[in-house]
């Protein structure tokens, strides 16, 4: 879980362990950016939405498949973690399509620079040069 944002953390696949954690440590919603069956033995959202509700945390699911974001995902990302009464844990495999979908937005609106986004990622120990990619192919 590392933490990229004030009240935004992303992390790699979540298990039910993982979502006890992160409500232990003060998360009160969870993000799911990757879409079912990408790989054998993941949990599905249904699974991990279970787990959440149980656990009386909020869980979206915005499934992003590597490579094709569209501005839609980007604005459920940003609307998901408005919406949150404190910390939310972001997660697909890796961290970096939750971090991606973030950073676009912050770029989008205003509240950073396209050239901030590669320095702000390696920062987090994240290759962002996709959110880059994505913003020259959006005209920005």
């Amino acid at each position: 879980m590392k933490q990229i944002a004030e009240k935004l953390y992303v992390a790699p696949q979540l298990t039910a362990a993982d979502i006890r954690d992160a409500k232990a440590k003060g998360v009160v919603a969870i993000i799911n950016n990757r879409p079912d069956r990408e790989e054998p033995g993941q949990p599905t959202a249904a699974e991990n939405g279970a787990v959440a509700e149980a656990e009386s945390l909020g869980y979206t699911h915005i499934p992003v498949v590597p490579g094709q974001i569209g501005e839609g995902q980007v604005r459920a990302f940003q609307k998901a973690l408005a919406e949150a009464n404190g910390p939310v844990l972001a997660h697909c495999k890796t961290g970096t399509r939750s971090a991606t979908l973030y950073v676009i937005g912050e770029v989008l609106d205003g509240r950073m620079r396209k050239d901030e986004v590669i320095g702000f990622g390696q920062s987090a120990g994240l290759d962002l040069s996709g959110a880059v990619k994505w913003l020259d192919a959006h005209g920005h």
